[in-house]
């Protein structure tokens, strides 16, 4: 099997979101998705990634993901790159699982549960407690809001007065009015607060049970983040700010991390948030992944959380849910009454409508292997260009290990 082309669909509606299919010459389509900056993912994705991918054997993930990090690594790796890189590796995932005809979690290892519990992000200022019946009504037991984050901007996070505190207090106070103890609330203070605030924000609220504080501060100093868990009995979470193993390592090794929220198809799709999972639970680190995005994001989510021991919870906004995302995707979530189950279908378990394709409003783009450079593989290597014939037998031999994994379609043996 090999990859015949590569293909993104975008739709005005909603600017941001960006789908990945990756076709085969086998029929099977792989299914991706990443969410902000979409043209400029889309950039990514035809002109940086789609020469190291056409032609190319699907199955090797691991060998394309190291490929595509490594060519970004050397000029910052972080933002549009980073993301084209997750969406492109859950369709590789989708591809496979769909292949092997059983869901991705069972080439993660296979189930550690059967279904995980979900939380409702958003909530308003005034009528925090009504929805909070709803949400306890639905089967819910957890939420999450920013109140803070309003008023920040102000002082630039520097300053908080009683009475802003108040005000940001309230919602909260809304919800244990109206359900007592009967859900969890999560704070996001997307970043927003400099440390002093950031604590006196944190045991402010630790009479209101919160689940975990967001984001209180900027994610840019380990140590400043430890300085802030170790002023509140509240857990500190990190989030999808962090990219990678590598930036998420050190908050969790420090101790500043007490929960772990990657955001999938940002910080290296499926293959990494497994890989952050695994690190984070070496430290006894839950992992809760974000969504605020897409409906392929919760279901690549979905297979981590299943393969995934210490899963927690799984983040989801219910107007989307019970909103758009029908209208894209099928089948829509396996939510019911506050729990995600596993997917059933092979691969991520879902599948763009062919409804969306008919659309007024939507573009794609293909790069097919037209753009393969003859002799590129591995990092943008070229077979023996510029070598004598010595130097190039000698090259042969340093590569002869590699050479048992490389694809026909390269022209070498397996």
């Amino acid at each position: 099997m090999k990859i015949t082309h590569i293909e993104t669909v975008r739709v005005r509606e909603l600017p941001d979101i960006i789908w990945v299919r990756i076709h085969t010459d086998s029929g099977l389509i792989g299914l991706g998705e990443s969410w902000y900056a979409a043209s400029t993912m889309e950039s990514a994705v035809h002109d940086h990634f789609a020469p190291l991918l056409v032609g190319k054997d699907p199955f090797a993930i691991e060998r394309h993901w190291l490929n595509m990090f490594r060519l970004s690594d050397h000029a910052g790796y972080g933002g549009a790159e980073m993301r084209a890189i997750s969406a492109i590796d859950i369709a590789l995932w989708d591809i496979k699982g769909q292949a092997a005809g059983v869901p991705v979690y069972e080439l993660l290892g296979g189930k550690v549960r059967d279904k995980i519990r979900v939380y409702a992000t958003g909530a308003p200022y005034i009528g925090a407690g009504e929805l909070a019946k709803e949400l306890v009504a639905d089967g819910i037991i957890a939420m999450k809001m920013g109140p803070t984050i309003r008023v920040a901007t102000p002082s630039e996070g520097q300053y908080l007065s009683p009475k802003e505190l108040d005000h940001a207090l309230q919602p909260f106070r809304d919800v244990r009015d109206a359900v007592g103890g009967d859900i969890k609330i999560a704070n996001d203070g997307h970043g927003k607060w400099a440390l002093p605030v950031a604590i006196q924000i944190a045991q402010a609220m630790e009479p209101l049970d919160i689940m975990w504080q967001e984001d209180l501060m900027p994610l840019l100093n380990p140590t400043a983040l430890l300085r802030l868990q170790e002023s509140t009995a509240t857990p500190v979470c990190i989030s999808e700010r962090l990219l990678s193993r590598w930036q998420l390592r050190q908050f969790i090794e420090n101790g500043s991390a007490r929960i772990v929220m990657p955001d999938l198809i940002w910080t290296g799709g499926i293959s990494e948030t497994h890989r952050i999972a695994v690190m984070a639970s070496a430290q006894q680190v839950p992992v809760a992944p974000h969504d605020a995005t897409g409906p392929v994001n919760i279901f690549a989510c979905a297979h981590i959380c299943m393969s995934s021991p210490n899963a927690m919870i799984m983040e989801h906004v219910r107007p989307y849910f019970y909103g758009w995302y029908s209208d894209f995707v099928e089948p829509n979530l396996p939510i019911e009454h506050g729990w995600l189950a596993a997917p059933q279908e092979p691969g991520i378990g879902t599948r763009l409508r062919p409804e969306v394709f008919q659309r007024k409003d939507v573009s794609t783009r293909v790069t097919d292997e037209r753009v393969a450079i003859p002799g590129m593989h591995d990092e943008g290597w070229l077979d023996n260009v510029g070598l004598t014939p010595e130097m190039a037998e000698d090259m042969d031999d340093i590569w002869r290990f590699r050479k048992m994994s490389i694809d026909k379609t390269e022209g070498r043996v397996r």
